[in-house]
């Protein structure tokens, strides 16, 4: 066995390293995901790898609103039911599914794909902020909600994006704090990202 190899298999010892790569993954609970994935059917463990190599090799953006989707239009964007003049904008897609999971919105949505921070090196360029403003400019939507996290970047981006759009004289509203500062969406529990969904308030009382 060389130094490198904890196991007296390579090849274990290569998986573990792998899954001890992903993240709240440590050596030891990587361990055990292996040794599960050893006494499982081999066709069991096909299925699991083989989606594992889809997920990363086939899964594609929304060309509308920058959402994981499977085809050119993610599921939400194609949906007549959902009201397409309601675009609300967040981070990731991380956010979109906390904000699905309360049922409490029944518009579309819009991922910037993160938040200015200039100590991060992102700045507007970096965001998919050009593609929202032409969406505004196209009259696609009677009102733009802001979902970003309440914290300094997180205001930061409200406000770049409000000065963007407001010249479209669209209606643009926010979140209410009932999240609070610093707290970002995908850890709000449902009933208060879900409260503070339905009880958005203007943008510009908030500046």
């Amino acid at each position: 066995m060389s130094m490198g190899n904890m196991y007296s298999s390579k090849l274990l010892d290569d998986a573990v390293g792998q899954f001890a790569k992903l993240p709240g993954i440590g050596r030891k609970t990587a361990l055990r995901l292996v040794l599960h994935l050893l006494r499982e059917d081999k066709e069991e463990v096909d299925l699991f790898t083989e989606a594992i190599r889809a997920v990363r090799n086939d899964i594609r953006y929304c060309r509308i609103c920058h959402n994981l989707s499977d085809t050119d239009t993610c599921e939400i964007c194609s949906n007549p039911q959902r009201n397409h003049r309601l675009i609300c904008v967040v981070e990731t897609v991380r956010d979109v599914m906390a904000l699905e999971a309360t049922r409490q919105y029944g518009g579309v949505y819009h991922v910037l794909g993160g938040v200015i921070s200039p100590m991060d090196g992102i700045g507007p360029d970096d965001l998919n902020i050009d593609q929202l403003e032409a969406r505004v400019a196209a009259k696609e939507a009677d009102e733009v909600i802001l979902a970003l996290s309440a914290t300094m970047e997180g205001d930061t981006t409200n406000y770049y994006i409000y000065k963007r759009i407001a010249p479209y004289g669209v209606k643009t509203t926010t979140i209410a704090r009932g999240v609070a500062v610093g707290d970002e969406l995908e850890y709000a529990d449902e009933v208060t990202l879900g409260r503070a969904m339905a009880n958005r308030v203007p943008f510009e009382q908030t500046i």
